[in-house]
């Protein structure tokens, strides 16, 4: 299903998002039972499969639409919809393209689709449904009613994972500064916040769906996620021993094999390079302290790396004086006194909050 939402694909559900022209337009053509077969884009390889109708290159408007539809052939417009090039054109792709639609608008939509990657919007007079084909993709727009149902539903679950995911966060941030974390532990919340994101995902698709309708789920949405992705990018770089990527790839790469839900402790462990096999779960490991440093007010991320480069690890830097805090570029005897404080106040409320 993700794959429908990526790249070309997006562009064209945006466009025809509820309350667009091009919506408005579908809108009128599917209310008067008419029926019609639209395609965006006039590019070269469409326009060797067109013959007939006549050349147009008007603006396009939803009346527009609906008036032309009445005629048989298809309505081709340019890339961005914006205008109408050719309307009543007959199409003749080629037959032995593959199709599964067996009425012969639906078979004519699917076959341009396959053989030029434009997206084609073909209307059923009798069944009441938009079928937008583009490449290989099939997608049946939804009404406005049953995509806020399915958002709705899930903005419940990602409320419960995240609430999860916070909890688990919590115990994560005890277990650093008790130096007590094992692999199993941060694969654990990584496999967590990989669930967060992708149900995030689901609800972007349906936010793409509904247009101008979606920005209470927008809200809600940006809500819940926030900083999601930004922990786990530090927690990432907190453990990874993997040189050769970036935090933001191996969090890529994990993203890509949730999709294919393949994506377990080993397998997240293997790409940090920190075991290749269930024994190396429950091996210990060690924070490197750039997620809690961030969470001190007012040290800038040079800083935490200035710290991190001096001692190494989170431990150390809880063990640190005044004085060794001091030495480190950047960092006086205030802000040093600051670090010192501000991780006993945090180490004191995350265990309070975990006894809790």
């Amino acid at each position: 299903m993700e794959e429908i939402y990526a790249g070309t694909f997006k562009k064209y559900l945006q466009m025809l998002a509820p309350g667009t022209v091009f919506r408005l337009g579908v809108e009128n053509v599917l209310q008067a039972d008419t029926g019609g077969l639209i395609v965006v884009g006039d590019s070269p390889e469409l326009m060797k499969l067109v013959s007939g109708g006549f050349h147009i290159d008007c603006e396009f408007t939803p009346s527009r639409l609906y008036e032309l539809a009445k005629m048989d052939g298809a309505i081709i417009t340019n890339s961005d919809a914006s205008r109408i090039v050719i309307a009543n054109a007959q199409l003749a792709p080629d037959p032995e393209i593959h199709s599964d639609e067996t009425g012969i608008r639906h078979r004519t939509a699917e076959r341009v689709a396959r053989q030029t990657g434009q997206l084609v919007v073909a209307i059923s007079q009798r069944r009441k449904v938009v079928t937008l084909y583009q490449s290989n993709i099939v997608f049946r727009l939804r009404d406005l009613p049953s995509i806020l149902v399915k958002a709705n539903q899930a903005l419940q679950t990602l409320e419960k994972y995240r609430n999860v995911y916070a909890r688990e966060l919590q115990r994560l941030g005890g277990l650093e500064f008790e130096d007590m974390v094992t692999v199993s532990e941060v694969c654990k919340v990584i496999r967590r916040s990989l669930k967060v994101l992708d149900i995030a995902g689901e609800i972007e698709n349906h936010i793409v769906e509904l247009g101008t309708e979606g920005r209470l789920v927008r809200m809600q949405l940006d809500e819940m996620i926030a900083s999601v992705e930004e922990e786990a990018l530090f927690i990432i770089q907190d453990y990874s021993n993997s040189s050769d990527k970036s935090p933001q790839e191996l969090l890529n790469n994990m993203r890509r094999a949730f999709e294919e839900d393949i994506s377990d402790s080993v397998f997240i462990a293997r790409i940090l390079s920190l075991g290749t096999s269930s024994s190396h779960l429950e091996q210990q490991v060690s924070s490197r302290g750039y997620r809690m440093l961030h969470k001190l007010p007012r040290i800038p991320l040079s800083i935490i790396d200035n710290l991190v480069e001096r001692f190494g690890l989170l431990s150390n830097v809880l063990r640190a004086s005044i004085e060794e805090l001091d030495d480190v570029e950047g960092i006086g005897e205030v802000r040093a006194r600051s670090i010192k404080n501000g991780l006993k106040r945090m180490q004191e409320q995350l265990l309070l909050e975990y006894m809790l």
